[in-house]
C-alpha cells in the first residue's frame, strides 16, 4: 500500500465550489455520486438514502468487498489505489465523493500503522482526484478527534484537539487536510464529527461505541448482554437515519453559510450502558446486562467527550436530530424483532 497520492494530468478541470450532491438528479448530463466504503455501517444506509433522494443510477456504491446490489451501479474499489479512484470518477462521471473507507477506533489501536495508511493515505488520494476532477468531498470525522485535554462536557466546536489514539490522530489530520484542500485549491470539502452511531442495517465495524449496537442484537436474541465499557461511561450517540441525513443535508447546504466545513460537531443524545439498558427494559422487562471491562476500549472512551456542543451545525446549516433515546430504542427493537422472527420462520421446515 502506498501513501503517496496519485496526481492526474496537470490540466484537470477547476474544482467546484458548490456541492454537486445538491443538484437534482434529472437529465443525462448530471454528475453522479461515488460512495467509498459502501458496505460499511454508514455506507449501507447512506447509499440507500442517496438513491431514494436522487435515483438509483445516480449513486455508485464501492467497497473493497464485492457488493450485492441490484439497485444501482457498484464496483470493487481499493482507495489506496489513486489511479483506480480516478478511473472510477471518470468512468461514472462523478461530481461528489462520500469517502467513508476507514479503520475504526478499536481496530486502529490494534494495527496503528495500517490505520494511518488507510485513514490518511486513502483520503489524500480522494482529495487529489477531487482537485483534478472538480469533485466535492464529504468525509466523516469523529468525537475521537478530541483528546483528554479538551473540555469533556459541552465540548466546543473550536477547541484543543490532542487525541491520544491513532484513530483520533488520523481524524484530526483528515480535518486539516480537507481544510487545506479547500483553502488552497477550492475543493468543496465538508464533514461532520460523528458521535457513536447505532444501526440495525449493518454489523459494528470495530469501534469503541459498538456496544450500543451489540446490546440490541443480544437483547432480542438472548435477553442479556455483557458490556465492555463501565455502566456509567457517557458518550454522545446518534441513530443512523439521523447520521445519514446529516451528511446529505450538509452537502446540500448553501456554501456561503458554512464557516467551519471540516468538521462540524453533531450529536443527538448522551448515553451510558446503564441508561441504554434501562431504555431496553421498558420494552423487554427481563433484559439483563453484565460488565466485563475491556481496558483498551475503556481508555479510549475515557479520552472522549461526554457531551459535545453542536450549536455551530445548528446555526450554519440547520442541523436538528429527529431521534432521541426512547424513539431510537423503540425503532431498533421493532426492526430487529421483525428480522429475528423472519429468520426463525425461514428456518422452520414446511408443515
Amino acid at each position: 500500500m502506498t501513501d503517496t497520492p496519485h496526481r492526474p494530468g496537470a490540466h484537470g478541470r477547476a474544482p467546484t465550489t458548490i456541492a454537486s450532491a445538491a443538484q437534482p438528479r434529472t437529465g443525462q448530463n448530471v454528475k453522479r455520486i461515488l460512495v467509498t466504503g459502501a458496505a460499511g455501517q454508514i455506507g449501507v444506509e447512506l447509499v440507500a438514502a442517496l438513491r431514494a433522494r436522487y435515483g438509483d443510477d445516480a449513486v455508485v456504491a464501492s467497497d473493497l468487498r464485492p457488493i450485492s446490489d441490484d439497485h444501482g451501479p457498484a464496483l470493487i474499489l481499493d482507495c489506496s489505489d489513486a489511479e483506480a479512484i480516478d478511473r472510477a470518477v471518470r468512468h461514472y462521471d462523478v461530481g461528489t465523493i462520500y469517502h467513508l473507507a476507514a479503520v475504526l477506533s478499536a481496530v486502529a489501536e490494534q494495527t496503528p500503522l495500517r490505520a494511518y495508511q488507510i485513514n490518511i493515505g486513502t483520503l489524500l488520494n480522494v482529495l487529489e482526484v477531487a482537485r483534478e476532477r472538480g469533485c466535492a468531498v464529504f468525509t466523516p470525522s469523529s468525537i475521537g478527534a478530541f483528546g483528554p485535554g479538551a473540555p469533556r462536557d459541552g465540548t466546543p466546536q473550536d477547541t484543543i484537539q490532542r487525541p491520544t489514539t491513532m484513530y483520533g490522530i488520523t481524524k484530526v489530520a483528515g480535518e486539516l487536510l480537507c481544510d487545506y484542500y479547500h483553502l488552497k485549491y477550492g475543493v468543496d470539502t465538508r464533514g461532520v464529527r460523528y458521535p457513536g452511531l447505532i444501526s440495525h442495517s449493518a454489523p459494528p465495524g470495530g469501534g469503541t461505541t459498538d456496544y450500543a449496537v451489540d446490546i440490541f442484537h443480544h437483547a432480542v436474541r438472548h435477553g442479556h448482554y455483557t458490556c465492555f465499557l463501565r455502566a456509567d461511561t457517557q458518550l454522545d450517540m446518534m441513530y443512523m437515519p439521523d447520521a445519514v441525513r446529516a451528511a446529505i443535508e450538509l452537502m446540500e447546504a448553501d456554501p456561503s453559510r458554512l464557516r467551519h466545513r471540516n468538521a462540524f460537531n453533531i450529536t443527538a443524545m448522551q448515553v451510558t450502558p446503564a441508561r441504554l439498558a434501562e431504555a431496553i427494559r421498558k420494552h423487554l422487562p427481563g433484559f439483563r446486562i453484565e460488565y466485563d471491562i475491556d481496558p483498551v476500549r475503556q481508555a479510549i472512551a475515557d479520552s472522549w467527550p461526554i457531551r459535545i456542543d453542536d450549536s455551530a451545525a445548528r446555526a450554519e446549516w440547520g442541523w436538528q436530530p429527529r431521534y432521541d433515546l426512547e424513539a431510537m430504542t423503540a425503532d431498533m427493537l421493532e426492526r430487529l424483532s421483525v428480522r429475528a422472527d423472519q429468520a426463525v420462520g425461514a428456518a422452520d421446515p414446511p408443515a
